[in-house]
């Protein structure tokens, strides 16, 4: 037996792979159906650099959520980052021969094949093909053009470009674990997707997604993404810089960070104190509060820094009246949002994944928006294409309509 629209998110990340099945619930809401959370083994910030042990990883993560959701997982939307990821904006244009009649879906689909052609090297491919605005006889933009009357039709779209060989060793991967890749999506789309809101999308915004390997960055602006980024630094340099500079191993640092770190020195930490794990003769040691706390602010400072730097060259810092919104597993320390409006001078906020049923208790902080965000954005194509979908199969339904499904995906369009 197969649901239809259902879906199978899998989120690779540098420190975790989260795998979320969900469908669409009775008033179009996503229905988180279950999950599955495995430690990520085999990257380096966003990247493959071990296929075997980033296989294993995922192959964990999607049996955890097989079992959480009583369904076999045959195919998956993939999350991908990494600082290979580019972007830019193109404009295309069109005639429209016959002016007595009115601009077709055709027309449409011709302006933005054109505005989507654009010259990259052979070693990379275009993900995303994003309409930004159409333009009607040169006037003022229009959100859709069907049905409109003109000569001339421009489109502008966001395209998104990314390292040939990343994506197909991403893709080798989740398919070495058992689970056919129906897309790769751009993650920070995908956090866009749960954590902005419409007014912030309108008066603009951009979505800092803190992971553990990338930083990633999707900036939105009049209502459309207008600029995607990846950044090479994130939260694992922040454990990275604790272990070092207290001489503790990874763990203990993580564990210090997670618990009691903040991203500044607060007042009321001025004179804690916190024991953590040691090399050397001891065990264990007590290193102040406060200490621990200007080495996470440091590294906050520079990611920070490197983002508005990222959004200045990119010509959008100015533009972004709804500031920052912090997400990933990064943005859950303890007074960034704060951190990045004193030193930024705009405004910022932690965003959750919100318009979601079920598990939010266990799956509702920062860490998982792009994992929720995948789904949503997965389900979201698939009732704008009105396609049926056929990604899963309950147990005991044998290899046969695996089979069938694989030669489903194989069939020309």
């Amino acid at each position: 037996m197969r649901r239809r629209n259902t879906v199978a998110a899998i989120d690779v990340g540098t420190t975790k792979v989260a795998v979320i099945v969900s469908d669409l619930g009775e008033r179009g809401e996503l229905r988180v159906l279950g999950f599955g959370v495995a430690p990520a083994s085999g990257l380096s910030r966003g990247v493959i650099d071990n296929i075997q042990s980033a296989r294993q990883a995922i192959a964990t993560a999607v049996e955890k959520a097989e079992q959480s959701c009583g369904m076999r997982i045959l195919s998956a939307v993939v999350g991908i980052s990494g600082a290979h990821i580019a972007s830019q904006n193109n404009r295309g244009i069109i005639a429209i021969p016959d002016r007595s009649r009115p601009i077709s879906v055709d027309d449409r689909a011709r302006v933005l094949e054109a505005a989507g052609q654009i010259a990259i090297p052979t070693n990379r491919q275009i993900l995303h093909v994003i309409p930004r605005g159409y333009w009607v006889e040169g006037t003022d933009p229009v959100s859709d053009p069907v049905g409109m009357y003109g000569s001339r039709l421009d489109a502008e779209t966001h395209i998104i470009t990314a390292a040939t060989s990343a994506v197909q060793n991403l893709t080798k991967c989740v398919e070495g674990a058992g689970v056919q890749v129906d897309e790769v999506i751009v993650e920070p789309l995908a956090s866009a997707a749960c954590v902005l809101t419409e007014q912030e999308r309108l008066q603009g915004a951009a979505v800092v997604d803190i992971g553990g390997g990338t930083t990633s960055i999707a900036v939105y602006d009049e209502g459309a993404v207008a600029h995607t980024a990846c950044l090479p630094i994130a939260g694992s340099h922040l454990t990275h810089d604790l272990a070092r500079v207290l001489r503790c191993p990874w763990e203990s640092a993580e564990r210090v960070k997670c618990e009691r770190g903040a991203a500044w020195v607060m007042p009321d930490l001025e004179h804690e104190t916190v024991e953590i794990a040691a090399f050397g003769t001891q065990s264990q040691k007590i290193v102040p509060l406060r200490h621990v706390c200007e080495i996470l602010q440091a590294r906050s400072e520079e990611i920070l820094e490197m983002v508005a730097i990222e959004l200045k060259r990119a010509g959008y810092f100015d533009r972004i009246a709804a500031g920052l919104v912090l997400t990933g597993g990064g943005a859950q320390l303890r007074g960034l949002a704060e951190l990045a409006e004193a030193r930024l001078g705009i405004p910022a906020r932690v965003g959750r994944p919100e318009g979601y049923t079920g598990l939010r208790d266990l799956i509702g902080t920062p860490a998982f928006a792009t994992a929720i965000g995948l789904a949503a954005f997965a389900l979201a194509e698939r009732e704008h294409a009105a396609e049926p979908v056929a990604s899963f199969e309950m147990p005991g339904t044998g290899i046969f309509k695996r089979l069938l499904s694989l030669g489903r995906a194989l069939m020309p369009q």
